[in-house]
């Protein structure tokens, strides 16, 4: 008498005659992708003059996520009725990514499906598969193309350093493993359920992150601009947009407590600083920055510990921070340095610029025509006023902040730490449902 099957198991499995694969259920079968789908190679090319369908959008790489979802696209002004018929997307087309072009954050290779018709048309770097619904269950295929399993096999066929591309005809040889389409609809549809039910999850986590860091901000923002005593008498700053501060606050326009420096590397050898909104001063070295890099940095400014940089360009989004190092930066960013020293906690410096009412004054005093090209310069920096309480309180608001803020920051990575063992337990789920490692 055979033994009983293990729970959740098929009762027999052969072997599937495919290496990495491995075993499947003795009643499943492999078959090419290329004898499951249909293959359009790829989509429309730029513009053509032509019928102008309403709300019609083209779906480029960027618009495809690595979680197999799809964005709406780009808004498309024109084609031709021809191109439009022939790469239009139906219900249940798969898109695929043929190459990443330029784009260092597209990953050739990854797909995702089309829940539902709309006016989207999809472009040239990307193919569509159409599952050929008598024979596979289209979600199917869409889960076994996202499994870690697959995606594993799928980015050996990647060639190209530069431009990734799919080698295509490769892609379409793929093999999947199948059950009969009874058997296949049931996984479909329970991954569906299943996997709804983990994005949902995540998303709410996703949201309880997001709460937390707005708590932290609101903790800082707090702290930095009405102190730590809410029951401390307070009084008019004699600046509108400041409004009421601590009464025993003083209130200095930045002139008074800043320099301008402009000192310049001789042989641009320091170590090359970064400043942004999210990270404030920090070694290029550390970010992933994808810009262009010069070959020689003499002439650069020269910044050292303790001196307040602005990014000139982005101070309207808060692009600015108080370096804990010497370095060096772009010529065209403010470097400042206090009149006294000491005067200023470098944490209670930073984080006052970038509190709301801060952000919101450079946006008011900038100039330029449009928000990629205001400009905050030093005059206009010197003409603003800084709250000042004693360094005393300064380094207790750092203190006792910094402490709370830790506390929100633990409550973060444990929230992370869960998403991540859920989109573990995703990515687990629907490997072994497709390959028949589990029984539905």
């Amino acid at each position: 008498m055979d033994k009983c099957p293990k729970p959740n198991t098929y009762r027999t499995y052969k072997e599937s005659g495919v290496d990495w694969l491995g075993k499947i259920p003795t009643n499943w079968s492999v078959k090419k992708l290329k004898h499951l789908t249909n293959c359009t190679n790829s989509g429309v090319w730029g513009e053509n003059p032509g019928v102008l369908p309403i709300d019609a959008h083209v779906i480029r790489t960027a618009d495809i996520t690595m979680d197999g979802k799809l964005k709406c696209g780009a808004p498309l002004r024109s084609v031709s009725r021809k191109d439009f018929c022939r790469y239009r997307l139906a219900e249940n087309d798969i898109v695929v990514v043929k190459s990443s072009g330029s784009m260092a954050n597209v990953i050739s290779g990854k797909c995702a499906i089309v829940q539902k018709e709309e006016n989207y048309l999809f472009s040239n770097f990307i193919m569509k598969l159409s599952p050929k619904a008598s024979v596979v269950n289209p979600q199917l295929v869409f889960y076994y193309l996202i499994s870690p399993i697959a995606r594993e096999q799928i980015n050996l066929m990647v060639e190209g350093s530069t431009y990734p591309n799919l080698r295509v005809q490769e892609y379409l040889n793929f093999l999947l493993p199948l059950p009969c389409r009874e058997e296949q609809d049931r996984i479909a549809n329970y991954l569906d359920q299943k996997t709804t039910e983990i994005d949902e999850a995540i998303t709410k986590k996703q949201r309880l992150i997001e709460l937390l860091k707005e708590q932290k901000a609101t903790l800082i923002n707090q702290a930095v601009t009405k102190g730590l005593n809410p029951d401390a008498p307070m009084g008019d700053s004699g600046v509108e947009w400041i409004g009421e501060v601590p009464a025993h606050w003083g209130v200095k326009r930045a002139k008074y407590l800043f320099k301008v420096i402009d000192e310049r590397s001789q042989m641009g050898n320091e170590e090359l600083l970064s400043v942004s909104h999210l990270t404030g001063v920090t070694p290029r070295s550390e970010k992933n920055v994808y810009m262009f890099k010069a070959e020689d940095y003499s002439g650069s400014k020269l910044c050292k510990k303790d001196d307040l940089v602005f990014n000139i360009m982005w101070a309207w989004m808060g692009a600015l921070g108080v370096s804990d190092r010497t370095g060096i930066v772009s010529p065209s960013y403010g470097v400042y340095r206090q009149q006294f020293s000491g005067t200023f906690n470098p944490w209670y410096l930073e984080n006052l610029l970038k509190s709301e009412r801060y952000v919101a004054e450079y946006n008011r005093r900038s100039t330029g025509l449009n928000s990629s090209r205001l400009r905050l310069y030093p005059d206009m920096f010197f003409d603003m006023q800084i709250v000042l309480p004693s360094r005393k309180e300064q380094d207790e608001i750092e203190k006792k902040t910094t402490d709370k803020a830790g506390q929100i920051d633990k409550a973060v990575l444990s929230v992370k730490a869960e998403m991540e063992k859920l989109k573990e337990f995703r990515e687990v789920l629907i490997s072994q449902s497709v390959t028949g490692k589990i029984k539905l």
